[in-house]
């Protein structure tokens, strides 16, 4: 069990009280920075634990995801969850309870699901990269406004902070991002790319996402100002869906984003770095502990 000790709100504190009778049944691993989570994900899987589980948020299960694949444990190693983030995208689509208690009772019973894993790879630094998402990803106006996230604002007013940095990043200038599906290439301002059908929450941006199709979603809106907000948010937040026309729905096994000026992107809610990058998937490499 790979959890932050010093994570704060009501989740956090009802986990802490938890922590007795989690450690009699897991080895408890705390983070103390950014990145611990993956590392320590990486390590548990060369110690031969057969199940590492995430206590926390989209971006603590991002890491966790990771570090096992950076010990190429898919093949024996399942991902448990206990949320206690701020918005918990994948938790969500899991079904799994809220309540500690009975999110706990679930990775205890170690019901198994294999869905699909996709990754993006990129360069940085001279270095090809390569990261693995579990629920969704995006480029341009979402990753940017991650980028632009005061994550000291983030912890008092929570999903709240995204809205403020969202606000700010819609009136920057935007960049046009290609998205190459199949020697075709469709331009927009942001590009959204789904494994599961929630997106932010609530929002189901991918209908007709399978876990295990073997494709990814994509979600092309052509521009991102004022007038956009105004005609998709009110359908959007009445029925949690892309009101139609608003956006061009592609759907891909493997894709690759690109722009001609700056254009950041993020995986699980988490900024990643800038395009260019390959997004491609695994189908049912991902081992899940389910309800």
């Amino acid at each position: 069990m790979i959890f932050n000790p010093a994570a704060r709100g009501n989740k956090a504190r009802h986990f802490r009280r938890h922590l007795d009778a989690i450690g009699g049944d897991s080895a408890l691993k705390a983070t103390a920075a950014a990145g611990d989570a993956r590392r320590l994900a990486a390590e548990a899987v060369a110690e031969g634990f057969d199940v590492v589980a995430a206590a926390g948020g989209d971006g603590t299960v991002n890491e966790v995801l990771n570090g096992i694949g950076d010990a190429n444990g898919f093949d024996r190693t399942r991902l448990a969850i206990l949320p206690l983030g701020t918005v918990n995208v994948f938790a969500r689509e899991l079904r799994l309870p809220s309540r500690i208690e009975q999110a706990w009772a679930v990775v205890r019973r170690g019901k198994e699901m294999a869905i699909d894993l996709p990754h993006a790879e990129f360069m940085k630094d001279g270095v090809r990269k390569r990261f693995y998402f579990a629920q969704m990803g995006g480029a341009g106006l979402d990753a940017r406004a991650i980028e632009l996230v005061d994550f000291s604002v983030k912890k008092k007013i929570g999903p709240l902070a995204y809205v403020m940095a969202g606000l700010k990043a819609l009136r920057e200038r935007k960049p046009q991002i290609q998205v190459t599906v199949d020697g075709q290439t469709h331009s927009g301002e942001l590009v959204l790319v789904g494994n599961g059908k929630y997106y932010g929450g609530t929002f189901r941006i991918f209908p007709q996402a399978d876990w295990c199709d073997g494709l990814l979603e994509i979600c092309v809106f052509p521009r991102t100002d004022w007038m956009t907000l105004l005609r998709v948010g009110p359908g959007l937040l009445l029925t949690g869906k892309v009101p139609s026309g608003q956006a061009h729905g592609l759907r891909a096994t493997r894709f690759e984003l690109s722009s001609g000026t700056p254009a950041a992107f993020e995986l699980d809610g988490e900024w990643i770095g800038h395009l260019p990058a390959t997004f491609a998937i695994e189908r049912e490499r991902l081992r899940l502990i389910v309800p």
